[in-house]
C-alpha cells in the first residue's frame, strides 16, 4: 500500500472528529443510554468498518482488504475482552450508571492513543529488524497460555497498581457527579471517577500489549493496523451497554481468542523463519519449508473459533439455566424427606 501523508493526515482527522462527535452529541450531558441508542449506534459504527473494508479491497485489492478484515474481526474480538475487564472495573468501583459512558468514552481515547504509540513502534522494528517477528509470535504464544488458563480473579479495582495509586493521591470516599476532583475543608481530593479512569488506562495499556502484535501477525500495513484497531474502539461503548448482560454469559471467549492468538502467534513464527536471518537458525538462510498462512485462511479460521467460542458459550449457558430448577427441586425434595 502506498498511504501518503495526506491521507494519514485525513483519516487522523476523521478519527478525532467521530469521537468529538461522540463526547458532544452522547457523552457530555451524563445518561444511561437505552438498548435502541446503543444498538442503533453499534450497527452503524459495525457497518462503517465493513464499507471502510471494502473500500480498501477496492481502492488497493482484495489482500490487503483480507487483511484489514481479519485485522478488524481479531481487534474487535479482542475488544470485546477489554469489555469483561472493564465491567469488572466499573462494578468494583460502583460507578453510577449514568456516569459510566464518560468512563468509557475516555478509557477508549486513551487505549487509541497508546496503540497508536504501540503501531509506530511495531512498524519501525518490523522494517528494520525482521527477527522482531519471532519475538511477536513468542509473545502471542504466551499471551495465548494465560488467556487460556486464567479465571478472571483480577481485580483491577483493587491491584497492586490501584493500591499504589491510592496511597499516593488523597482520595475521597463519593463521587461528585463526574467530577475529577473536589476541594473539602480547603484541601483538594480526587474522587473516584479519576482511580477510574485511571484504573481504565492501566487496563488498555495491558490489552495493547497483545493486541498490536496480534494485528501485526496479519498484516505489515501500518495504516490497516490502524484502521482495523480504530473502527474496532469505535462503537465500543455502545457495545457495552448493548451487551452488558450477554458478556456474562460468553464464557468460553477467553479460551477462543486464546486459540486466536496462538494461531496469529504460530503464523508469525512461519514468517518469521520465511524472512529469517538469525545466524544460529539455518545459518541465516530462510527456512522455505516452512508453509506460509494464506490470508484467507486466517480470516476464515478467525471468524470460525468466535463463531463457535459463542454458539458453545451461549448454548452452556443456557443448558446451565434450564439445570438450575431442577436442582434447586431436588434439594428442596432432600430437605423436606425426613428418612436419614
Amino acid at each position: 500500500m502506498n498511504i501518503t501523508p495526506l491521507v494519514w493526515g485525513i483519516t487522523i482527522a476523521v478519527t478525532i472528529a467521530f469521537f468529538v462527535f461522540e463526547y458532544f452529541a452522547h457523552v457530555r450531558k451524563p445518561h444511561a443510554p437505552t438498548i435502541g441508542e446503543s444498538a442503533r449506534w453499534s450497527v452503524f459504527y459495525i457497518a462503517l468498518a465493513l464499507l471502510f473494508g471494502v473500500g480498501i479491497g477496492i481502492v488497493s485489492g482484495w489482500t490487503y482488504g483480507g487483511e484489514y478484515f481479519a485485522g478488524y474481526l481479531t481487534e474487535k474480538a479482542l475488544s470485546i475482552d477489554n469489555l469483561f475487564v472493564f465491567l469488572i472495573v466499573m462494578t468494583g468501583f460502583a460507578v453510577p450508571k449514568i456516569y459510566q459512558q464518560k468512563v468509557l468514552m475516555i478509557g477508549i481515547v486513551i487505549a487509541l492513543i497508546m496503540r497508536g504509540a504501540f503501531i509506530a513502534v511495531g512498524a519501525a522494528l518490523i522494517e528494520n529488524f525482521s527477527w522482531i517477528f519471532y519475538i511477536f509470535g513468542a509473545l502471542l504464544l504466551f499471551l495465548a497460555y494465560r488467556q487460556a488458563f486464567s479465571h478472571g480473579e483480577s481485580d483491577p479495582a483493587n491491584g497492586k497498581f490501584m493500591t499504589l495509586v491510592r496511597r499516593i493521591l488523597p482520595v475521597s470516599d463519593e463521587y461528585n457527579g463526574d467530577r475529577l476532583f473536589v476541594k473539602k475543608d480547603g484541601r483538594r481530593f480526587v474522587t473516584p471517577m479519576l482511580l477510574v479512569i485511571v484504573a481504565i488506562g492501566f487496563v488498555d495499556l495491558i490489552f495493547a500489549v497483545d493486541s498490536i502484535p496480534a494485528i501485526y501477525g496479519l498484516t505489515n500495513e501500518a495504516y490497516i493496523v490502524f484502521t482495523a484497531n480504530a473502527f474496532a474502539l469505535m462503537g465500543l461503548r455502545q457495545l457495552y451497554f448493548l451487551i452488558g448482560g450477554l458478556l456474562e454469559r460468553l464464557i468460553y471467549l477467553a479460551q477462543g481468542l486464546a486459540v486466536i492468538l496462538a494461531f496469529i502467534g504460530v503464523k508469525l513464527v512461519f514468517h518469521a523463519l520465511h524472512v529469517n536471518e538469525l545466524p544460529f537458525i539455518n545459518g541465516g538462510e530462510p527456512v522455505l519449508w516452512v508453509p506460509e498462512i494464506p490470508i484467507w485462511l486466517s480470516l476464515v479460521f478467525i471468524a470460525a473459533t468466535i463463531t463457535v467460542a459463542t454458539v458453545a458459550s451461549l448454548a452452556k449457558t443456557r443448558s446451565d439455566r434450564l439445570r438450575r430448577p431442577v436442582e434447586v427441586t431436588q434439594d428442596i425434595e432432600d430437605a423436606r424427606d425426613p428418612r436419614p
